[in-house]
């Protein structure tokens, strides 16, 4: 009789172990269907030094470094090799989208400007507007208060004015204690 206990409790076991693996893996299989469905969000990565339109106007031929410098930042590379050249390299990355590539050279003559090699540069409006992912629709807002808005707003009030501050003392105890 007891045997027939342990052999009946060995087949249950071996049934309950089957059945567990079996649904072990079709529980894979729909976790796998599940995973399948939901994608993981992609941020979207923008690299490099954005120049636009804009500020492309603002270079002149016989501009100084410093002065191109500070319309354009700092050059993304700045070849040993090629001391008179700058360049002003931007990539743009969304998720589902072929990333962008856009590439501006400034090359020198001494401390001035001689050329600007580059692409049609997008404006900032338009650089703006394609940040945009699909997420907001419509025209981007204008950002700026006509007249009419500026005199309907309110008047800020003064704030009181400061106490003055005492005056500075002639001297300072000393920092460290005197040596005996």
């Amino acid at each position: 009789m007891f045997d027939l206990y342990r052999r009946s409790a060995r087949l249950i076991m071996l049934v309950a172990s089957s059945a567990g693996l079996l649904a072990c893996g079709s529980l894979d299989n729909a976790s796998n269907r599940i995973v399948g469905l939901v994608k993981p969000y992609k941020v979207d990565i923008v690299q490099g030094n954005f120049v636009s339109k804009e500020q492309t106007a603002l270079l002149k031929p016989g501009a100084t470094r410093a002065q191109v410098r500070d319309i354009l930042g700092t050059p993304l590379v700045m070849s040993v090799f090629h001391a008179d050249q700058w360049e002003y390299v931007f990539t743009f990355q969304r998720q589902g989208l072929p990333s962008q590539l856009r590439k501006l050279t400034v090359n020198f003559k001494g401390d001035l400007l001689d050329r600007i090699d580059t692409e049609p540069m997008p404006s900032e409006a338009d650089f703006v507007a394609s940040l945009d992912s699909g997420r907001l629709t419509g025209k981007v807002p204008v950002l700026e208060l006509s007249e009419e808005s500026l005199k309907q707003l309110p008047v800020p009030a003064k704030k009181a004015e400061p106490k003055p501050l005492p005056p500075l003392p002639a001297s300072y105890p000393p920092l460290e204690p005197a040596l005996r």
